[in-house]
């Protein structure tokens, strides 16, 4: 685990942004590329919006296997492959 300091600009200290003091997003670590697949229909099948979707799931970079979404709180969640 690791922590991470950033320093923001004062138009980002008053709402949800990623460029925010605090918590950008939440990243959860799957079992196989086959899980975050798993993960995706299922998502799909809910309704939730799949974010970056005419990247996934390669979103992330070319070697980033991984599903982002936004929960109902619109916090950012990743689940990556390994």
């Amino acid at each position: 685990m690791y922590i991470v300091f950033v320093q923001a600009e004062t138009g980002f200290l008053t709402f949800h942004h990623r460029g925010r003091v605090g918590l950008n997003h939440l990243a959860f670590h799957a079992t196989s590329s086959y899980q975050v697949d798993v993960i995706t229909r299922k998502l799909r099948g809910k309704g939730v919006t799949i974010l970056y979707a005419d990247k996934h799931p390669f979103a992330g970079g070319k070697d980033h296997y991984a599903v982002y979404f936004k929960d109902h709180n619109r916090m950012k969640i990743e689940l990556a492959a390994p």
